[in-house]
């Protein structure tokens, strides 16, 4: 693991811990083992790391995406994708809770984009091969339409891990909606 590394696991074990409020860089360099001249090598103030940390977010939503989107189909992939972002915002609950309160406090957050610009690389390519196989609209600009899915796809499953107290039955039926309406979106169909 590299010094940047070491920072940015130190700092998000740090911000739960403690809070972003509360934290200081001298907490996140004694948890790295670094000096605190190292911390500015890396990153201009406490709150500059928030970036990293989103990287290390969207690093763990890509590998579950590679690891569980394995259908040739598309209506399996929607249902796939779905789950895999559900599962990494329920597994990952305390992480994208302090991303989101720490990138919106800074200047940061006009990097959101490029930090999400590999999830929606993924999702474009997923599209273009559906588009391809004619099992979705051909009229679909993929560009648009994979930032508006991971958009509407992890604000559903915000509101069920993050701001409410989730229930089975419940979660289900918001899920299926939502799936329901991306597909109904696409114009999917698995001919």
């Amino acid at each position: 693991m590299d010094k940047r590394e070491k920072i940015i696991d130190a700092a998000i074990s740090a911000f739960q811990e403690k809070g972003v409020e509360k934290t200081t860089i001298t907490d996140i360099v004694k948890r790295a083992g670094i000096a605190q001249g190292t911390y500015y090598l890396y990153f201009p103030s406490k709150l500059s790391v928030m970036p990293g940390i989103a990287e290390v977010f969207v690093t763990k939503i890509m590998d579950q995406l590679r690891e569980q989107v394995t259908s040739d189909s598309i209506d399996k992939q929607l249902d796939e994708v779905v789950e895999s972002l559900f599962g990494t915002t329920d597994e990952h609950r305390e992480l994208a809770i302090l991303i989101y309160s720490g990138l919106t406090q800074t200047e940061h957050i006009k990097e959101w984009e490029s930090i999400y610009s590999p999830l929606y690389k993924w999702l474009e390519q997923l599209l273009e091969q559906a588009i391809k196989a004619g099992t979705i609209r051909s009229s679909i600009q993929t560009t648009y339409t994979a930032r508006i899915m991971v958009g509407a796809i992890e604000s559903t499953a915000e509101q069920i891990y993050l701001y409410n107290n989730h229930e089975e039955a419940t979660d289900s039926a918001h899920k299926q909606e939502l799936l329901t309406f991306i597909r109904h979106a696409l114009g999917a169909s698995d001919s």
